[in-house]
């Protein structure tokens, strides 16, 4: 696709520095500029390379003023990130635009599928299930009975959706996971043996909701696991059953969630996050990477452990821990 840095510029209400009629056709970081490319600059990390980059159009903050001869032509914005963003939307809008079904396709006739859509060769859609419009499911997606997914959604290679699932709108599945499995329910036996407990539930999926790859999200024991509308899962992710995750609440790789736990709306989890069972963790929270959650949370805490305790608290503890050597040392001494 080809703009002129005027016309980006139109579409993210920026102010041009230089030529506005310059071609803009690709996308590039700014370290790798090229001739015909836009990048921008949001981090000051990366300052130096505004005035060696040989990208056509840079987006910039609105105060921001060169120090050094500039080549680029600058398009200033209140917020960098935020506008490169939409322009990356623009430039994969062409991306979306696949219509039609493959011939190598499984379809139940009882199934309803969107003439706006498009199914992907080798996938698979069960009785009852029903494709809204303008979705893409990709090749070698398996989609079980009683699967609803909403208008927008696109579900890459690989994925699994399994009977009874609800997705919502303008949704985003990312390759290789896995919604809608058997939750980890066992009755230990007097023998130590162990009996599977059925899971009869379901998995609910908002709107606008992205997961990661191989993440996996299990259907409920009973009622549903739910995913509130604007959750961002990273990938390798694992959400048990019973869970539910509000709106708006981002979570990093590698996180796993236990059982029937209910996480509020706007928190943010790092990476490697384990949060046990049957907990409640409130709205706004933040949870460090690799921390370990044993107990509830009150709303706009910010924690990090293991076990997790407030981020201050382990601050202060911590200066302590990396004094304990020499502290011993005295107190070896003085016995």
């Amino acid at each position: 696709m080809n703009f002129t840095a005027g016309q980006i510029a139109d579409q993210i209400n920026g102010t041009i520095v230089g030529d506005r009629d310059v071609d803009i056709f690709n996308i590039s970081k700014i370290e790798e500029g090229t001739k015909g490319s836009l990048t921008f600059l949001a981090n000051p990390k990366y300052t130096e390379f505004i005035y060696s980059t040989n990208a056509s159009a840079a987006i910039v903050a609105e105060d921001f003023e060169p120090t050094e001869k500039i080549n680029t032509t600058l398009i200033k914005v209140k917020d960098p990130y935020s506008s490169f963003t939409t322009i990356l939307e623009l430039f994969n809008k062409e991306i979306t635009s696949k219509k039609g079904i493959s011939e190598f396709t499984v379809i139940d006739k009882n199934a309803i599928i969107s003439d706006s859509s498009y199914i992907g060769s080798f996938t698979t859609i069960g009785k009852d299930s029903k494709i809204s419009d303008n979705c893409i499911i990709e090749n070698q997606v398996c989609i079980g009975n009683n699967v609803e997914i909403g208008e927008g959604t696109r579900i890459y290679p690989g994925v699994k959706i399994l009977d009874d699932t609800k997705i919502g709108k303008n949704c985003i599945i990312h390759s290789s996971c896995s919604i809608g499995s058997d939750g980890f329910g066992f009755a230990q036996n007097d023998d130590g043996s162990y009996k599977k407990i059925p899971q009869t539930g379901n998995v609910i999926i908002g709107d606008n909701v992205e997961i990661g790859s191989n993440s996996t999200i299990d259907r409920a024991t009973l009622g549903s696991t739910i995913i509130h509308k604007g959750v961002k899962l990273d990938n390798q992710i694992q959400i048990a059953h019973n869970v539910e995750i509000g709106e708006n609440t981002a979570i990093a790789a590698q996180s796993g969630i236990a059982g029937s736990t209910k996480i509020g709306r706007n928190c943010m989890i790092g990476g490697q996050v384990g949060i046990i069972g049957h907990l409640k963790i409130g709205d706004n929270v933040k949870i460090q990477a690799q921390a370990g959650v044993t107990s509830d949370i009150k709303s706009d805490s910010r924690v990090t452990g293991t076990p997790a305790i407030s981020y201050m608290n382990y601050n202060k503890s911590y200066i302590h821990f990396k004094n304990l050597p020499e502290i011993v040392k005295k107190i070896d001494k003085k016995e």
